[in-house]
């Protein structure tokens, strides 16, 4: 049965109102997609878990609300209680409409304080990348590999490969290892950028002068796919950024021949992966 265009609207909009992601693709956007894309890292999960949370509380408050409206229609109008209550105080409402907001703040900053202190602190990294951004294209230095970099430039509508996610796709891939605590130092040579993966739940500023820190750790194989999320320039919409994840075993393979090809003969290149990857 074909649901139309129409009828996936509204079962999205309604799984949204659950509270329910409705992420049909890992590592990137997709069509009238209305959640949060497919998590990737344990940040995004507990992220999204937050989120979940949220939501059931959000909807318990509107759901109290809105029964409370109902009954003073109901019960206090002018048909049904003619003569009205002249009462102007009651000292347990008015505790009540005070301390259990409080109450209700708590219990949200509680895990919030907490999912923040998570993504902030990284007791013990396993390796580090650093992301420059310039107009508009990123640099990424391996600083555990003899400081081994390359730049990662927007490939061109014309220039797509089959498969390759327009506006997405970039020159180079970032290759990763899984399972990895990975530290990631971001910084701009020029004004402000924002290096975001939506699916690791990562969207650290680059600012000129100031290295900002974060981290995250990749759980599964794949292509993973983002961008400058900050209004940088005129080809803001055009510095995406683009991280194949790789076994530990095919990344150290991968970064003993990209440092061995640097080292090479003048004028060799580094290995440029974004088509065979973004094909796979």
């Amino acid at each position: 049965m074909k649901l139309g265009r129409f009828g996936l609207v509204v079962i999205s909009a309604v799984l949204a109102l659950l509270g329910v992601s409705t992420a049909w693709a890992a590592g990137q956007p997709a069509p009238w997609e209305t959640g949060f894309q497919k998590a990737a890292s344990p940040n995004m999960e507990n992220i999204i878990a937050f989120n979940d949370w949220l939501i059931i509380v959000i909807t318990a408050i509107t759901v109290f609300v809105l029964v409370l409206l109902i009954y003073v229609f109901v019960r206090f109008n002018a048909r049904a209680n003619p003569t009205p209550s002249k009462v102007t105080h009651n000292t347990l409402i008015e505790v009540l409409w005070t301390g259990v907001p409080v109450i209700i703040l708590v219990l949200i900053a509680i895990p919030s304080l907490k999912q923040l202190y998570y993504l902030d602190h990284i007791e013990t990294p396993d390796m580090t990348l650093k992301a420059v951004g310039h107009q508009w294209y990123w640099t990424h230095v391996y600083t555990d590999y003899e400081d081994y970099e390359f730049d990662s430039i927007m490939v061109e509508d014309e220039d797509l490969e089959p498969g390759q996610p327009r506006l997405l796709t970039t020159d180079a891939a970032i290759v990763l290892p899984v399972e990895t605590n990975i530290r990631l130092l971001v910084t701009a040579d020029d004004v402000l950028h924002s290096w975001a993966i939506p699916s690791f739940g990562v969207k650290q500023d680059a600012v000129p002068g100031r290295m900002n820190e974060t981290w995250f750790r990749i759980n599964e194989p794949g292509m993973y796919y983002g961008q400058c999320s900050e209004l940088c320039g005129v080809r803001h919409g055009f510095m995406p950024i683009m991280v194949k994840a790789v076994s530990k075993e095919d990344f150290d393979a991968w970064i003993k021949t990209q440092t061995a090809n640097r080292d090479g003969d003048e004028g060799e290149q580094p290995t440029r992966l974004a088509d065979a990857a973004a094909t796979e």
